[in-house]
């Protein structure tokens, strides 16, 4: 399920990096601090008020301020690497996705867009900047993999296969009547897309899922609550590992996942 360190720039399609945008920027480096042990650096001053974290000197993350007259849903958002942010941007679009937001020049960091597939899950595009360092580690505390929830994952996965090139296999594990399926490149396990019907929280839809690596599920599901967020699925064993689905201060939903 999880991906293996690699090199600072990620091939086209596969995904490159998570952001959170919030009300609260303090209050939540806090809280993720607290958690994962990150550490913080100014972002591209072309995204507003915005924060790398690293952890052991790696990037990981981003979390971003909303402007205060803002009132949108906290979430994680899943960026997926491209070469040409302007074609997959038109390439989402010819393929009954929508392009909210850009694509916009983010300095540095390269080009950005944030999108929507045909269903409704929001996620972004990122063609790096030739000096940004995208790298992540398969470390705790530190983003491994990422999880389409939507309402059937055939359907869905076809708008994926046809922007980014990813095919897609039933998911390893899974028996008949679950539906779940894996996405790669080249061979590769990058994703995955899991239908849930209706069993689909009526108050978030479709979204892409981020798992974060722990040492010990139960532990770091007890510290979360204990930092103030919540526990939405409590930990529990599956085909891929310990895992346990939580949120932070602010409502962002997010997956833990044990790695040993």
């Amino acid at each position: 399920m999880t991906e293996a360190a690699g090199a600072s720039r990620r091939p086209p399609g596969t995904p490159c990096w998570v952001s959170l945008m919030v009300h609260g920027l303090g209050s939540t480096e806090d809280f993720y601090a607290d958690l994962f042990g990150w550490e913080y650096e100014p972002g591209p001053a072309q995204l507003g008020p915005y924060i790398r974290a690293f952890l052991d000197g790696q990037e990981v993350a981003g979390i971003g301020e909303m402007p205060p007259d803002r009132h949108l849903p906290v979430s994680w958002t899943t960026y997926f690497a491209t070469d040409d942010a302007d074609v997959t941007a038109e390439a989402i679009r010819s393929c009954g996705g929508t392009v909210a937001v850009g694509p916009l020049d983010a300095g540095a960091a390269g080009r950005v867009a944030i999108c929507s597939d045909p269903l409704g899950a929001i996620f972004g595009i990122w063609q790096a900047g030739a000096q940004w360092d995208t790298r992540r580690q398969g470390a705790p505390g530190s983003p491994v993999w990422n999880e389409l929830v939507t309402q059937e994952a055939s359907t869905v996965a076809k708008f994926y296969q046809h922007v980014f090139g990813h095919e897609a296999e039933r998911h390893a594990g899974a028996s008949v009547d679950f539906d779940h399926l894996t996405l790669r490149l080249d061979g590769r396990p990058v994703a995955a897309v899991r239908g849930v019907g209706r069993s689909l929280p009526h108050d978030r839809g479709p979204h892409w899922m981020t798992y974060f690596a722990v040492e010990d599920t139960d532990a770091a599901a007890a510290k979360v609550a204990a930092l103030g967020g919540g526990v939405v699925a409590p930990p529990h064993d599956g085909p891929d590992g310990r895992t346990a689905t939580v949120t932070d201060p602010e409502g962002a939903v997010f997956s833990l996942i044990q790695t040993a």
